[in-house]
């Protein structure tokens, strides 16, 4: 497979990709009707997030493998040495999912978006750990901005009420978590794969990954056919359309750029939960996410600069 050459990156940083701009954006928009699928599918049929996630997996994985074989066999060819990134692409994409469908159960689907929103502030301090790269006065106020807008969305900031759920916080703080890992991880594999070589290991080990857990966990017994029609859109627009999309974006853009771009997903996704479900943020909700797009704006202009 092809590899992006060293000019390749410094072009794209000083030209930035309109295209793979548009890209990220579509790709929002795709992922965005996961929410709606995903309680659609809960309104009609009991099942339960790990085995919601491993059918996904299972199902997308099984049309890229068909697809491939079919069309282009030669493209599911890899390197030995390959398939430790490949696996952790794929361990990445079945964790994201479990953490993804519980923020929808049990935070409800604008507030799990909103929460996901302060992944770049989890990529920053990753960069801090890892590469020592300097955390400046602009990136602590951004960290603390999107921490401070997540715990405000996690609700919080109502610790007095008696409904709160911890689970639901936790779930929120890991989402935005287990989102950077994946960004992190499918940028580095797209610099050596295609899109759907990439996806096709991706989501073949994010399903085995998933199996395990299928022993211990209810599975959808009879699904309706308005279930098959619901889990048939979540696989073919939400898995299949916003994760090539996405890989498509991530080889023309730097990494900064595609994760704010990815950020406008969390207006798509309030609108989609307003006009199908009349599900609203409410006030603190509201200034969560003022919070949250501040802080990631803030960190990432600063990063691109």
């Amino acid at each position: 497979m092809s590899q992006v050459t060293p000019d390749q990156e410094d072009t794209a940083r000083r030209n930035p990709d309109t295209l793979g701009s548009l890209a990220v954006l579509l790709a929002t928009a795709f992922w965005g009707t996961s929410a709606v699928f995903i309680k659609l599918i809960l309104a009609s049929q009991e099942v339960s997030a790990l085995a919601l996630a491993f059918w996904r997996d299972l199902v997308t994985f099984l049309v890229f493998l068909v697809g491939l074989g079919v069309l282009r066999p030669t493209w599911l060819r890899v390197e030995r040495r390959d398939l430790a990134w490949l696996g952790g692409l794929g361990a990445s994409i079945g964790i994201l999912h479990i953490f993804w469908n519980l923020g929808v159960i049990l935070n409800g689907a604008a507030a799990a978006t909103v929460q996901q929103a302060a992944m770049p502030a989890i990529v920053a301090v990753a960069a801090w750990l890892i590469w020592r790269e300097p955390l400046t006065a602009r990136k602590i106020l951004a960290i603390l901005l999107t921490f401070v807008g997540t715990v405000f969305v996690s609700g919080l900031n109502v610790l007095a009420e008696t409904d709160l759920s911890l689970s639901g916080f936790l779930v929120g703080l890991g989402l935005p978590i287990v989102y950077a890992g994946w960004n992190l991880v499918i940028k580095e594999v797209r610099r050596h794969h295609n899109i759907f070589t990439t996806l096709t290991y991706g989501f073949g080990f994010a399903t085995l990954v998933l199996l395990p857990f299928q022993f211990f966990t209810p599975q959808p017994q009879s699904p309706s056919r308005d279930v098959l029609l619901y889990f048939a859109g979540l696989i073919s627009l939400a898995s299949i359309g916003g994760f090539s999309v996405y890989a498509f974006a991530v080889r023309r853009l730097e990494s900064s750029v595609a994760t704010v771009l990815a950020m406008a997903e969390i207006p798509i996704v309030a609108i989609y939960a307003f006009a199908l479900f009349g599900e609203r943020l409410n006030n603190d909700q509201i200034v969560g996410t003022a919070l949250v797009v501040v802080g990631v704006a803030m960190l990432s202009w600063h990063r691109e600069t």
